[in-house]
C-alpha cells in the first residue's frame, strides 16, 4: 500500500500545480504577444523612417540621408551597398539579423528596380531584454511562492476541523462502550452533521454488541446445565462394570463430546465478556507445566492411529490469563492436529517469550483455507470437527490480545503458533 497523503497536502498540491500550469501558460502567451508587438513596432518605426526619407527625396532630389549610430540606409538612392548578410533577405521586416557581433532589425523594400535596405542596430537592447525577461520570470516565481504560502495557510484553516475530527475518532477505544464525539460550541454545520452521524453509528454498534453479549451469555449459561447432565450421566454409566466394550466406546465418545461442549461454552462466555473485566479474574499460569497435562488428556484421541507426541523444550513461562481458557485454546489446536493426521509425529514445544508451537504431519492447509481462518469464515474447513474450531480460537485471540499464526506446506502438514500476551 502506498504512503497516505493528507487532504491538506492534496489540496495544496493540486492548487500549486494548477497555478504553475497557469503561470507557464501566461508566460508563454506573454512571450508570443511581446514578440508580435515588438515586430509591429520595428516594422512601423522603420517604415516611417524610410517613408519620410523617400518623401523628402521626392520633393528635393538633392536631399541626402544621414546615418545615425543605430540607423543605416543601404541601396542605390544613397550609393551604399548593403552587407552580404542583408542581400539575401526578402522584401519585408527581418528581426535578429546578425552581422559580426551586432544584431539588426532590417527593412527591405523594393523601389523601382532596386531594393532599399534600412537597418536598425539593436545590439544594445539585448541586455535590457534579458533584464526584462529575468524580471518577468522572477515576478512569476514570487507570485507562485506567495500563492503557495497563501494556499497552504488557507487550506490549513479549512481542513483543521477535519484533522481534529480524525484525531478524536482515532482516540476512541473500541473496547469501551458508550463513547461519543462531543460537538463543541461554534462547530461548523458540516462537521456537526458528520459527528452526529458518527455518534449515531456508535450508538447502534453499542446496541449490537450488547445484544450479542446478552445472547451469548444467556445461551451459554442455559446450555451448561444439559451439558453437565450429559457428562455426569456418562460418567455414571462408565462406572458400571456390566457394559459391553462397544457401549463403553460410545459412552467415551459422548463424554469427549460433552467435554468439548464445556470448552465451547467457556470460550463463548469469554467472548461475551469485556477483555478488561476478564483479565481481572485471570490467574498466573505456568505454560511449561500445563502443556504436558493437556497432551496427556488428548492421548486417547490417537487410538487407532499411528501417531506419537514429541514434546520439545518446555521452559517455565508464566502468563496471566484464565487457566480454563488457556487449556481450551491449546487443547483445541492439539485436537485439530490429531484429527487431521493419520501417521507420524505431532511436535509440541514452547518458545520464549510465551509461544506454543504445534506441528502436525497431517493433510495441511491451503493458503485460501488459512486466509478464511483469519477472516472468521473457517467453519466449513474440515478442521476441529470435534473441537471448538480454529475460527473461534481466532476470535478468542483477537479478544484477548493473543496471536494465532498458521503455516502449511499445502499437503505436508500444518504448524500452529499461539503467542500469549506476556
Amino acid at each position: 500500500m502506498g504512503r497516505e497523503t493528507s487532504l491538506k497536502q492534496r489540496m495544496v498540491s493540486g492548487i500549486v500545480i494548477y497555478s504553475l500550469f497557469l503561470t507557464l501558460a501566461l508566460l508563454a502567451y506573454g512571450y508570443l504577444v511581446n514578440e508580435r508587438a515588438e515586430t509591429l513596432v520595428w516594422e512601423s518605426l522603420l517604415n516611417t523612417e524610410l517613408d519620410h526619407f523617400l518623401e523628402r527625396h521626392r520633393l528635393d532630389p538633392d536631399y541626402r540621408w544621414n546615418d545615425s549610430e543605430t540607423l543605416t540606409l543601404y541601396g542605390t538612392l544613397v550609393g551604399h551597398e548593403p552587407p552580404i548578410e542583408f542581400r539575401s533577405l526578402d522584401v519585408g521586416v527581418h528581426d535578429e539579423v546578425v552581422v559580426g557581433s551586432k544584431e539588426f532589425v532590417v527593412l527591405v523594400r523594393a523601389i523601382g528596380g532596386d531594393h532599399a535596405v534600412l537597418a536598425l542596430n539593436i545590439s544594445g537592447m539585448g541586455s535590457s531584454r534579458s533584464g526584462l525577461n529575468a524580471l518577468v520570470i522572477g515576478s512569476a516565481a514570487a507570485m507562485v511562492a506567495l500563492l503557495t504560502f497563501a494556499t497552504a495557510m488557507g487550506v490549513g484553516r479549512l481542513t483543521k476541523p477535519l484533522g481534529d475530527l480524525a484525531r478524536r475518532i482515532v482516540d476512541l477505544r473500541p473496547a469501551i462502550s458508550g463513547q461519543r464525539l462531543v460537538i463543541a460550541e461554534g462547530e461548523s454545520a458540516e462537521i456537526g452533521v458528520v459527528m452526529r452521524a458518527f455518534n449515531d453509528y456508535l450508538g447502534r454498534m453499542d446496541q449490537a454488541v450488547e445484544r450479542e453479549r446478552t445472547f451469548l451469555n444467556m445461551a451459554s449459561h442455559e446450555l451448561r446445565t444439559p451439558a453437565a447432565v450429559i457428562r455426569s450421566s456418562t460418567e455414571l454409566a462408565l462406572s458400571q462394570h456390566d457394559i459391553s466394550a462397544m457401549t463403553q466406546r460410545y459412552l467415551q465418545r459422548i463424554r469427549q463430546t460433552a467435554e468439548g461442549m464445556d470448552e465451547l461454552l467457556a470460550l463463548v462466555l469469554v467472548l461475551a465478556k469485556d477483555p478488561v473485566r476478564l483479565l481481572k479474574h485471570s490467574e498466573m499460569t505456568d505454560l511449561g507445566a500445563l502443556i504436558p497435562e493437556i497432551v496427556n488428556d488428548h492421548r486417547p484421541l490417537m487410538s487407532g492411529k499411528a501417531l506419537a507426541f514429541e514434546i520439545g523444550t518446555l521452559p517455565s513461562v508464566w502468563i496471566e490469563a484464565p487457566p480454563q481458557i488457556v487449556r481450551a485454546a491449546i487443547g483445541n489446536l492439539i485436537r485439530n492436529a490429531i484429527e487431521n493426521s493419520d501417521a507420524g509425529t505431532i511436535r509440541v514445544s514452547l518458545e520464549l517469550p510465551a509461544q506454543v508451537v504445534i506441528s502436525d504431519p497431517g493433510h495441511g492447509m491451503t493458503a485460501v483455507e488459512i486466509s478464511r481462518v483469519y477472516s472468521r469464515h473457517a467453519r466449513e474447513i474440515g478442521l476441529g470437527r470435534d473441537g471448538i474450531g480454529l475460527e473461534l480460537i481466532g476470535r478468542l485471540c483477537e479478544h484477548l490480545g493473543w496471536t494465532l499464526e498458521l503455516t502449511s506446506g499445502g499437503g505436508t502438514g500444518t504448524t500452529a503458533s499461539l503467542a500469549f500476551a506476556h
